[in-house]
């Protein structure tokens, strides 16, 4: 591109970072770095009585959690209602926008939103409705405003003619100048606007794109007049296809709670390069259909030409905790879990085992070879983080539960009760406890007993860890060690048979 790209993230604070606010960030940050270009937060904290430094915070951090560091700010909306308001005097002075008087009284007890159906029905039907103050001569507005009275400013929106500009996405996009109201700029209370405020900053932060979601498409032609009026260039469009929960409704941050949450994704295990991954592909894909791509190469492979119109599909199950998530999400992060550097992983997982109450300091350090050959054995298993905390409790503790159907799968034959304490008496005996060792006893006192070699395996399976599967048996043995092994099998005793 021959210009410099200069994008931004602009969220408000009136709620967490949720999964379709963090894919337009990651967007914004895929397509400044494909083009070296510069992404932006800016906090647009305007509405006083919903924003909360919580929510502020909240974004905060999961946006350091993903890793989509800004390259400025972030900067606060309401820092620069002074420049907002400045504008909209301006284009007051220069007569592209004027004082409107009209008392808030005039429209009775009816709310904002009735007024606004009813004044759309009648400019559908009849055309645009004028103004009355439209043509108000700016001296005597000024007058009016210095005896006392208050008044919003409203832009002039052109009676004749239609609104243009071409989407990234969608493409060309039209709307009558007959279907746009003469757009409030500043309030009579002297608060400035979504629509000039967001235009302002825009301009003052140099931004040549403006990625963000299709709710915002209508707002749009609006802005692109505000431009115009402000004599200043009109940026880039891309808006992103809407992402839609399981019913074909739209993902919502206020209806599906915590599901859509990024720090959900973080407090139950999931690596930030896997959600990334994750995000990327909804409403967009590489162009050879690949589905494990790391962050250079979504960078590399990321256009926004490729970004689908049609809406993504954001699936889960809210009403049940074992399925939470969508499962795509929820394998891609198991993938990123399984082939990973080991040395990141283990570290990674110090945060999930502290919260568990199950880290040791020396997994930092003496026992560190064994804590990594423990999480290597366990990872081909796993789809998060916390399940190494969870179903690998076994490994790191010795308070763990039984699983029901394992006890009564594995656990159910009488005769357990005295081959299991013999096997461990075995092992016992055994010089180096090793896979090949601890298997090789095994066989050899099923052999002695009469018994098949599975139903020792499957026995100290669930003797062992509590569960029916698992890594290989001789292995968890290993990691178990033959203390805790030997002890498990003779503790284990009292549950077979059904008792």
């Amino acid at each position: 591109m021959s210009e410099q790209v200069r994008v931004r993230f602009a969220p408000s604070p009136t709620g967490f970072l949720h999964v379709g606010g963090a894919r337009t960030a990651l967007f914004n940050w895929l397509f400044a770095r494909k083009h070296n270009g510069t992404f932006i937060l800016r906090i647009e904290d305007t509405d006083t009585e919903r924003s909360s430094e919580a929510m502020v915070q909240g974004i905060l951090e999961g946006m350091k959690w993903l890793q989509l560091e800004a390259d400025e700010g972030p900067f606060f909306q309401s820092s620069y209602a002074a420049e907002h308001r400045t504008a909209a005097d301006r284009l007051v002075e220069e007569g592209k926008a004027y004082y409107d008087f009209t008392p808030k009284e005039a429209a009775g007890d009816k709310s904002v939103k009735e007024r606004i159906s009813e004044r759309a029905k009648a400019q559908s039907a009849a055309g645009k409705e004028r103004n009355p103050y439209r043509d108000l001569p700016l001296a005597e507005a000024r007058q009016r405003l210095a005896a006392g009275e208050t008044a919003a400013s409203r832009l002039k929106v052109p009676e004749a003619g239609a609104s243009r500009f071409e989407d990234l996405v969608f493409g060309l996009q039209e709307r009558d100048y007959t279907d746009i109201e003469d757009l409030v700029l500043v309030r009579s209370d002297g608060h400035p606007l979504y629509n000039l405020s967001v235009v302002v900053d825009d301009i003052m932060m140099g931004i040549t794109h403006i990625i963000r979601g299709q709710d915002h498409l209508t707002n749009t032609h609006k802005q692109v007049l505000l431009y115009e009026a402000l004599d200043k260039p009109v940026p880039k469009f891309a808006h992103l296809p809407l992402i839609f929960a399981p019913g074909k409704e739209k993902l919502s941050k206020r209806k599906h709670g915590a599901v859509v949450s990024v720090t959900t994704y973080r407090d139950r295990g999931f690596v930030p390069d896997a959600l990334v991954n994750f995000l990327a592909l909804l409403g967009w894909s590489t162009p050879d259909g690949q589905e494990l791509a790391s962050r250079q190469q979504l960078i590399e492979q990321f256009t926004l030409e490729d970004v689908h119109k049609a809406a993504a599909v954001f699936n889960f199950n809210e009403a049940d905790a074992r399925d939470w998530t969508d499962p795509k999400a929820l394998w891609m992060n198991g993938e990123y879990i399984k082939s990973m550097a080991l040395d990141e992983l283990v570290e990674m997982l110090a945060e999930p085992f502290k919260q568990a109450n199950l880290w040791r300091d020396e997994y930092a350090a003496s026992q560190r070879d064994w804590f990594g050959r423990t999480i290597d054995l366990l990872r081909a298993r796993y789809r998060t983080l916390v399940d190494f905390t969870t179903l690998g409790r076994p490994y790191f503790a010795d308070d763990f539960e039984f699983e029901a159907a394992a006890v009564k799968k594995n656990l159910n034959d009488e005769r357990l009760r005295e081959l299991l304490p013999g096997l461990a008496g075995r092992l016992q005996q055994v010089d180096e406890f090793t896979h090949d060792n601890a298997e090789q006893a095994l066989r050899k006192f099923a052999e002695e007993q009469g018994v098949k070699p599975g139903l020792l395996i499957n026995a100290s399976r669930t003797a062992l860890t509590g569960q029916a599967v698992g890594p290989g048996m001789f292995d968890i043995m290993v990691a178990l060690g033959r203390e805790r092994t030997v002890s498990r099998l003779q503790q284990a005793a009292s549950l077979s048979g059904g008792s």
